[in-house]
């Protein structure tokens, strides 16, 4: 049970599948001058997370907790933090890689990480959003500057990222392709994707042409391909931060633009979801919620790679 001091939280002594996850007590962390600590309600899983699990990652070596997106209350706040207050319900991500520990009780963030969470979603669909939302967000908007009447593929589109940028694409009056397999085409008509690819029985890179915008949410082959899809000057935005140099060799030998992202955290990005949020333009699928305790049943499901939309930690 936890104490004034303590808190609950999912941790892992060694590397490896979802049973090296263990429910622990550790010690509450305390809020720093222009940082808040958050009373997690509901921290949603990524695949960031089971691939730092298994491999460590940016992290290295555990024993740590994981987890960067996060909805809850405003337990305390640090010296100089002016922007929120003990009670106010906040949503945002933990600043990736290394700002991870959503997976518990309580979390800190930098006040910048924050931003005021919409009444019309509750905790477990505002724990869902933040990483994927940023990440969609910054690959179309900040980086591609999509732009109304435009074309933009987006592959996996039913995935935790995938469903979200779809969403944000639609807000941003542009012409949506997804990819997923047969049966999730319902799903992806129904958040408003425009034209289907079964990626098991059709090869995109047949079927689609004069792209402006490619979302490449899976790397490898697929971003290669990718470039071959776009008009003049189109751009591959791939959200796997690190692979081959070919990709950029390849763009520029066919006139195209290519560059990969890695997700950071923002106030101002977290406020433009918040908006779309708001104005019922977004709003994440839940494939399931698991309590705390049961982190690792839910990394198991996550380690699948088959479910539609999020997965999401919920804390009593």
């Amino acid at each position: 049970m936890s104490t004034v001091n303590t808190m609950r939280a999912i941790s892992q002594d060694v590397l490896g599948g979802p049973e090296v996850l263990k429910q622990v007590e550790v010690e509450r962390p305390r809020p720093r001058p222009n940082q808040v600590l958050v009373r997690v309600r509901a921290a949603g899983l990524n695949p960031t997370d089971w691939k730092h699990r298994a491999t460590g990652g940016f992290l290295g070596e555990p024993p740590f907790v994981l987890g960067w997106d996060v909805s809850g209350v405003v337990e305390a706040v640090g010296i100089g933090v002016a922007t929120f207050k003990p009670g106010d319900e906040v949503f945002g991500m933990l600043p990736y890689p290394f700002g991870h520990g959503a997976h518990a009780e309580y979390a800190v963030a930098p006040v910048r990480a924050l931003t005021h969470k919409p009444s019309v979603i509750d905790h477990t669909q505002a724990g869902a959003l933040p990483l994927v939302s940023l990440t969609a967000w910054q690959a179309l908007v900040e980086n591609a500057d999509l732009q109304p009447g435009q074309r933009v593929l987006i592959h996996a589109a039913a995935g935790g990222v995938g469903h979200v940028a779809a969403q944000i694409a639609k807000a941003r009056g542009a012409y949506v392709i997804g990819t997923a397999s047969a049966g999730k085409h319902d799903f992806l008509r129904g958040i408003g994707v425009d034209e289907t690819i079964d990626y098991r029985e059709t090869d995109f890179a047949e079927a689609v042409k004069d792209v402006d915008v490619v979302l490449d949410t899976l790397g490898g082959e697929t971003s290669l391909k990718s470039l071959r899809v776009l008009r003049p000057g189109g751009l591959v935005v791939s959200i796997l931060p690190v692979g081959s140099e070919d990709l950029y060799t390849e763009a520029e030998r066919l006139g195209v633009r290519a560059l990969r992202m890695l997700v950071d955290a923002d106030r101002a990005g977290m406020r433009a979801i918040a908006d779309l949020v708001g104005q019922g333009k977004l709003r994440p699928t839940i494939a399931r919620a698991f309590p705390l305790a049961d982190a690792a049943e839910a990394h198991a499901l996550g380690d699948t790679g088959r479910t539609t939309g999020k997965l999401v930690l919920t804390v009593d």
